[in-house]
């Protein structure tokens, strides 16, 4: 019975000191996240929000917990930063640049970023992460660094019709403020006419009046009505336009 007993004890012991070198191994080999792409590429392009994405896979058997740090905090929004991956599983992570008003010179970024990860029990809540577990006085947490890379956004087709179509815009706007100041002055003109053809009626009428008086001869009363009769047409034709 003692031999029996010595043997389970011995057994049990075997088995710990496995699986502690398993997992040290494991935690030093550099392999709890396997991070893609490595390399952060953003269409740069001026007032204009981009957005680009990691994919973070748990290569173990273990709950992974990590966080994602930036150089340059205010000028990206990651989402999450921080969680929890089970284990064979992957989680995305978008990182979105804010909208820049000018262009880097040469293109050229220096911003970074740093995943950070290590082995958590499985009843972590994500609301337990906090900055002290990554901590190197924990030890054990794997670092990823990532670069930035700006790229030129690509040119479509698309782009270049809407290039024609803008400038097509524009001749339109041209050809509608040519129009309009036409037909503005087209507008004062018949206005003008209105109130001469007004002011000749009045005064024929006038004339009119005086004519039966006898102040004044048929002949010029005559040739006033016939200039009342072309200022008429006049305004007719300025109308029709």
């Amino acid at each position: 019975m003692k031999k029996r007993k010595f043997h389970i004890k011995k057994t049990h012991c075997k088995f710990s000191f496995q699986f502690e070198l398993r997992f040290w191994e494991k935690m030093t080999s550099g392999e709890l996240l396997s991070v893609e792409p490595l390399e952060l590429k953003f269409p740069f392009q001026v007032n204009r929000q981009v957005s680009c994405f990691i994919q973070a896979s748990n290569q173990t058997d273990d709950h992974v917990a990590f966080k994602v740090k930036t150089t340059n905090p205010k000028k990206y929004c990651v989402r999450p930063n921080t969680g929890i991956i089970l284990p064979r599983s992957s989680c995305e992570i978008s990182v979105t640049m804010q909208a820049q008003r000018e262009a880097p010179l040469d293109m050229q970024c220096k911003d970074k970023f740093l995943l950070q990860s290590i082995v958590t029990s499985p009843d972590t809540n994500p609301k337990d992460i906090t900055p002290e577990l990554f901590s190197k006085d924990q030890g054990n947490v794997e670092e990823c660094k990532l670069k930035v890379l700006y790229i030129a956004p690509p040119q479509s087709s698309s782009d270049a019709d809407g290039s024609e179509e803008g400038s097509q815009k524009y001749r339109m706007l041209d050809n509608s403020t040519e129009a309009q100041s036409l037909i503005s002055k087209l507008t004062e003109e018949k206005a003008s006419a209105v109130q001469r053809s007004n002011k000749l009626q009045q005064e024929l009428e006038l004339l009119k009046r005086e004519s039966k008086k006898g102040g004044i001869s048929l002949v010029i009363a005559i040739l006033i009505g016939l200039l009342g009769v072309v200022l008429g047409y006049f305004i007719k034709t300025t109308n029709a336009t």
